[in-house]
């Protein structure tokens, strides 16, 4: 019976988002409307959509899951967080907006040559591939167990499933439609946690001031840790992570820049990383007093706790305990949360792979709309393949997984950017693709030397390390002033 209420809720949500998509591309189906809106977006609804996207159902089921290991550590870089959009806002947006692009990495490319315009577009879209995949393979997993698996689906069946149904919405009008699913889907998820947070405060027989102070008094409460710096949850190591994480993973990143940039002017756009920083704390604090509320129910009803804290939200909304209403609650939650994370990044990796790797710009449009489709076609196909990897591989925190693997393939982005923005430098541009791999790679060697030597263990991190390798290899391999003297642009 359960498997029937998800699959219902599932395709009668589908059908919603399919009815915002037609009433969105109105007739607006060219490649300009797909990759920028035609430039057409209200920045308060980029905003509040930007909040679903970027917490994805991984936010929705690992989050709870956390405080079980590491209390409410987690805040700390969520507050690391707030102050990388203002960077976003006050140092990238104004670049972007001044040169017009659609694919932020052509900036590369005008400031140090094709190489690197390459290699970071092809960081980028190894990166966002393999995280966002990440991100919808968890809600596939969850579906699977709780759902297809009854049924006798294979994995891959699911897996290509979803995929195909955000296919469907956004192979017509990308970004334009995505605004807009995007903040359907952003109230949708933010409703199913207030009304599963309402619910559970219900069942423990508590009101909500009761329930602030069980989450303020609970063992798992602690936010800040100074006193470790082995930990990985070190305050300085995870405030300063957030920082740079967000840099990257949003301000360098043209799945989350592509709405910033579909906004009608800078200043909009700027609002709009206000907003949408802003409200990214409270929501991650709701998420983690979750967590806790449900291991207090764990406990009054005396429920063995999975092992694995990606399980702690599933079982409770799957397995009965919260009622239907909460079953139906979780499964648009983390439907939404995954659609809206997903369909961005497949409309992202649409047109960087067309814009920076097949300059898509050079052929009419008619044929230059053929090969967006076809594209958008394969990174679909892509999706599910890298899909069917991580359910052979498996991950015992998949949010954690995307922020270490961040830390390797971003690592890379933010030392180019930097030494595009703040120095007048130029390097030879040819070995910039070697030393964006190498980097990486010395990083890991060095990270698991360290941990032999010092028991010292790099955590999100990681990414800082990164970013100062490219950063450095760039700078050994510069020729001076001259030439970039001429191409330097400023922000």
């Amino acid at each position: 019976m359960n498997g029937f209420f998800i699959l219902l809720t599932i395709f009668l949500y589908f059908g919603l988002l399919l009815f915002v998509a037609r009433l969105t591309a109105n007739r607006h189906t060219d490649n300009d409307a797909f990759f920028r809106g035609n430039r057409q977006s209200p920045w308060y609804i980029v905003s509040f959509g930007m909040i679903g996207a970027s917490l994805s159902g991984v936010t929705f089921v690992s989050v709870p899951g956390m405080v079980g290991s590491i209390g409410m550590t987690y805040m700390q870089t969520c507050l690391g967080f707030a102050v990388g959009y203002l960077v976003i806002a006050h140092v990238l947006l104004p670049l972007y907006y001044r040169l017009n692009l659609i694919s932020i990495y052509t900036y590369l490319g005008q400031r140090i040559g094709r190489h690197s315009y390459k290699t970071g577009a092809s960081f980028f879209l190894i990166s966002k591939l393999l995280g966002a995949a990440a991100r919808l393979y968890l809600v596939c997993l969850i579906l699977q167990h709780y759902v297809f698996d009854a049924y006798h689906v294979p994995f891959a069946v699911t897996a290509a499933g979803t995929v195909i149904l955000i296919w469907l919405y956004t192979r017509r009008s990308g970004i334009r439609t995505i605004v807009w699913t995007d903040s359907l889907q952003t109230l949708c998820l933010l409703a199913a946690l207030g009304l599963i947070l309402y619910q559970t405060i219900d069942i423990l027989g508590i009101n909500l001031k009761e329930a602030v102070a069980l989450v303020a008094r609970s063992e798992y409460s602690r936010i800040f840790v100074f006193d470790d710096w082995h930990s990985k949850q070190n305050f300085f190591k995870q405030f300063f992570s957030g920082i740079f994480i967000t840099i990257v993973m949003t301000g360098l990143d043209q799945d989350m820049m592509q709405k910033n940039l579909s906004c009608r002017n800078l200043k909009e756009a700027q609002k709009n990383m206000y907003c949408y920083g802003v409200s990214f704390v409270p929501v991650n604090l709701l998420f983690l007093s979750l967590g806790i509320l449900l291991l207090a129910v764990a406990s009054q009803l005396n429920l063995a706790v999975p092992e694995k804290g990606d399980d702690i939200l599933p079982m409770f909304a799957a397995g009965g305990y919260l009622g239907y209403s909460v079953l139906i609650l979780f499964t648009i939650g983390i439907i939404a949360a995954a659609f809206s994370s997903a369909d961005s990044a497949l409309t992202a990796l649409t047109t960087s792979f067309c814009i920076d790797l097949l300059n898509i710009g050079r052929y009419p449009e008619q044929k230059a709309q053929r090969i967006r489709k076809l594209s958008h076609l394969l990174v679909s196909i892509a999706f599910i393949s890298c899909m069917v990897i991580f359910e052979s591989i498996g991950s015992q925190s998949v949010i954690d997984t995307i922020y270490i693997l961040a830390s390797y393939t971003y690592g890379p982005l933010l030392g180019l950017f930097c030494f595009g923005l703040f120095t007048r430098k130029q390097p030879r541009d040819r070995f910039v693709p070697y030393i964006a791999v190498a980097s990486p790679i010395i990083c890991y060697l060095a990270d698991k030397a360290v941990y032999a030597v010092s028991g010292y263990q790099f955590g999100y991190e990681m990414l800082m390390v990164n970013g100062l390798l490219t950063f450095g290899g760039l700078m050994l391999l510069s020729i001076g002033n001259g030439e970039a003297g001429r191409r330097k642009i400023s922000c």
